[in-house]
């Protein structure tokens, strides 16, 4: 994600204590009823427990003019303990009708997004099991600590949806929290004249009695949060990579002035690769707004760009993320510098490269700006609603200072070490910091120390690490004309 710069809410001692609590609720439930999260103490209601979602199948047809979103979401699952009931996560849409494994199933509602299953038998431990849910109504957008997320409306009357943490529920019932990772078919139904774009590749497009039916398939598994969907009068460009992957760029009437940024993407792509290693997605592209929106995301293989954010460098950080976020998520959300502070490190490695940029004198002026502030924001663990902060900003400076800590060659091969090992899949800020020791062979505790998880300046040792002395000459901010 790349937000605008806002002031973001520090998280409260109360809050914190409430997420607890309703944690303790949650992985608590006794029996063989699944938990009603997943267990991440910063969003104890998010996802659920006693399952393993492995595949969706999203069928929602929409009305522009009414604003009404009908759908039939189909997911298939592993039982991960015996189950006779289970959740998913749905908010404000009505529910009309839930089966299992093809017969009727009881629910009942609770909370703000909290949909209860349960089966007409119970399902044993290991078993895979299809449950499918009937819902409609008006979408309704959520509030997160980044803006306005999941479904929201389009200045051309159209829809998308786009959030982090949150956004998958506001349209169909998931298990959403990025640990519990699948494969997606979504599908869309709208009246002719509206066109869709989501993630993946491209199935197939139809016209008939009225209506433009799209499906899209993702088979790389995907965190709930970077699937999306866009109804629009989309202009569509289409092309494909020297590898053969296909790309789709999707521009809204109005965000026209994204195409030439955009055209350097095969460029983009292939820069990352340098750095990250293979690119890790069947498709590529990007959906690009008309609307103002607080960020751009990472939405997998297709990010989307806010009108604000259609430009060359928040192309590279977005896509940085097919990497850093998407093929490998976060096990937890306190984890999240794993995805933001190498995205944003991968722009200065592009100014690095591409515009011949000295990153060594971009770092101590860095430094000579901070702030006692600066320092504070903390990059592992930082707090329930502080995720989205300093590791925009700190976060560049500490990936620096850990590549000039453990050398060249060593900081080459963690950057494509990491995506490799974990490709598809969830690791956690300890994993990372296991493998940057065993890779430089060096006992980095005290460095990850105080500049990932402390709050303060690092002493002088680990913020001028491997050679990095400051330059007098770079201690005063230029002077602003």
């Amino acid at each position: 994600m790349t937000p605008r710069p806002t002031h973001r809410r520090a998280g409260t001692l109360a809050g914190s204590l409430l997420a607890s609590l309703a944690l303790a609720a949650g992985t608590a439930t006794a029996g063989t009823a699944g938990a009603p999260g997943i267990g991440d103490p910063y969003y104890p209601t998010d996802g659920n427990g006693g399952y393993d979602a492995l595949h969706y199948d999203v069928n929602v047809a929409y009305d522009p003019p009414s604003r009404q979103l009908d759908g039939d979401t189909a997911i298939t699952a592993t039982a991960t303990q015996d189950l006779d009931r289970f959740n998913l996560d749905l908010t404000g849409l009505t529910v009309h009708s839930v089966r299992v494994n093809g017969a009727p199933a009881q629910f009942s509602r609770s909370g703000e997004h909290e949909l209860t299953v349960t089966p007409p038998s119970t399902l044993d431990k290991g078993e895979v099991f299809r449950v499918e849910v009937t819902y409609a109504g008006v979408p309704q957008s959520l509030r997160s600590d980044v803006g306005t997320a999941g479904w929201q409306i389009s200045q051309s009357g159209g829809a998308f949806a786009a959030g982090e943490p949150h956004s998958a529920s506001t349209w169909y019932p998931v298990n959403d929290h990025p640990q519990d990772k699948a494969t997606y078919q979504i599908t869309a139904r709208v009246p002719q004249g509206w066109s869709v774009v989501s993630n993946g590749r491209e199935v197939s497009t139809n016209d008939a009695n009225g209506w433009t039916t799209s499906s899209w398939a993702t088979r790389n598994p995907m965190a709930s949060y970077l699937s999306t969907i866009g109804i629009d009068h989309w202009d569509l460009e289409r092309s494909r990579l020297s590898d053969g992957t296909p790309v789709i760029n999707a521009y809204a009437p109005g965000a026209e002035r994204a195409k030439a940024p955009e055209q350097r993407l095969p460029e983009v792509l292939d820069f990352l690769s340098s750095k990250f290693g293979p690119y890790p997605q069947a498709a590529a592209g990007g959906i690009f707004l008309a609307n103002p929106i607080e960020f751009s995301l990472e939405t997998q293989g297709r990010p989307t760009y806010t009108s604000r954010g259609a430009n060359l460098t928040t192309i590279v950080h977005e896509q940085a993320h097919q990497w850093y976020g998407d093929s490998v998520s976060v096990h937890r959300w306190r984890d999240v510098c794993l995805n933001e502070c190498f995205a944003s490190y991968a722009q200065w490695m592009w100014d690095e490269e591409k515009e011949h940029q000295d990153l060594d004198d971009k770092y101590r002026q860095a430094v000579a700006r901070a702030t006692p502030q600066f320092w504070s924001g903390k990059l592992v663990d930082m707090g329930p609603g502080n995720e989205f902060g300093a590791v925009y900003t700190k976060g560049k400076l500490a990936v620096h200072a850990l590549r000039r800590q453990i050398g060249e060659d060593h900081f080459n091969r963690l950057l494509h070490a990491w995506p490799a090992l974990h490709r598809n899949g969830n690791a956690s800020w300890e994993q990372f910091e296991q493998l940057a020791e065993r890779i430089s062979g060096q006992d980095l505790d005290g460095f990850f120390q105080q500049w990932f998880h402390g709050d303060r300046k690092p002493d002088d040792e680990h913020l001028w690490p491997g050679g990095l002395d400051p330059d007098p000459r770079s201690q005063q901010p230029p002077k602003q004309r």
